[in-house]
């Protein structure tokens, strides 16, 4: 009974929010390349790249340029727009003392940002929410996920955390770019939908996800196992109601279809912001970057057009700048 117990209360928090149903998992990527899922109140595989064993990789925040011929001429001609990671770090204006994020690893949205924060080289330390009792998030008001803390402000909302951070780095930045500002809305209102049925398709993609989340989170040995089994069942199911209910016909097709979707936003330039990633780029990074490795991953790039941009991305995005866990 007390497993039964268990089992529902992690579908009943599964079920808190559509989206948030998104379970991912990242295997280890091969050198030299790394590749990686809140406002939400439910666990997602959201997976960062702190734990990868990968060659150093140059970053342009350490360099000052990467598809300029020296600095100066970097900073002459980028606009916040075009090169986020190079002017930050000329201008050196956001230095905060703590960022921590309280997240869960699964969590789409909580992936967001941390693609935003490896990418700006910003340091931050990880709480890992459990989600059946969230009891490190109850000295907050605000009870989902992702919560930022920077110097001990509380920044909620993934987009909301995001704006006001590069605002903080780069006080001009347009938040109102037209482009930027579909696709970002584009990624949490239709490409996070598309995930979930994806990653729940069969009952071993489900163990397979359900299997990291349980080695991830803080989770006693009594709740993975019935987070892993009674979550994984429980999850397979309501990835059927989330496909009936977003109108998807084919998980497949729909994913494929809205990588393509991206890549075709593009309109031949490496990145959406032209020569560097902005903020769209790196929220739809953000979300993809846990599937990678997991088979509805290995498929979307084998069957799309996305795998040159997601390459790109990983470069650009360099190494994680997460710190140990902050406990």
């Amino acid at each position: 009974m007390r497993g039964l117990n268990g089992a529902i209360s992690i579908a009943r928090a599964l079920r808190v929010n559509s989206t948030a149903a998104s379970t991912f998992l990242r295997h280890p990527r091969p050198a030299p390349y790394a590749a990686t899922y809140c406002s939400y109140s439910i666990p997602q595989n959201l997976v960062d790249r702190s734990d990868l064993s990968t060659p150093p990789i140059v970053r342009s925040d350490v360099i000052g340029f990467r598809y300029y011929s020296s600095a100066a001429t970097a900073a002459a001609t980028s606009t916040p727009q075009q090169d986020l990671k190079t002017r930050g770090a000329e201008q050196n204006s956001f230095n905060p003392k703590e960022v921590v994020l309280f997240q869960y690893e699964a969590c789409p949205f909580c992936n967001k940002v941390k693609a935003f924060l490896d990418y700006h080289g910003i340091e931050y330390k990880v709480v890992e929410v459990n989600p059946m009792n969230k009891k490190e998030i109850k000295w907050s008001d605000y009870k989902k996920v992702p919560i930022v803390t920077v110097d001990g402000e509380q920044l909620v909302d993934s987009s909301d955390i995001i704006d006001k951070l590069i605002k903080r780095i780069h006080p001009d930045y347009d938040l109102n770019a037209d482009e930027e500002k579909k696709w970002r809305e584009w990624v949490d209102n239709h490409l996070v939908h598309v995930l979930s049925p994806n990653i729940y398709r069969t009952v071993s993609e489900a163990l397979e996800s359900f299997d990291y989340i349980t080695t991830k989170g803080n989770f006693s040995l009594y709740e993975r196992l019935v987070a892993k089994y009674g979550g994984a069942a429980a999850m397979y199911f309501v990835s059927k109601k989330l496909k009936k209910r977003h109108n998807i016909t084919d998980e497949r097709a729909a994913l494929y279809g809205a990588a393509e979707q991206w890549v075709d936003a593009l309109k031949g330039r490496k990145f959406l912001g032209d020569l560097q990633p902005n903020l769209a780029d790196l929220a739809v990074f953000g979300v993809l970057r846990p599937i990678r490795h997991l088979k509805s991953g290995r498929d979307m790039v084998e069957h799309t057009r996305i795998g040159n941009w997601f390459s790109e991305m990983e470069h650009a995005v360099g190494q994680s700048s997460r710190m140990n866990e902050h406990n």
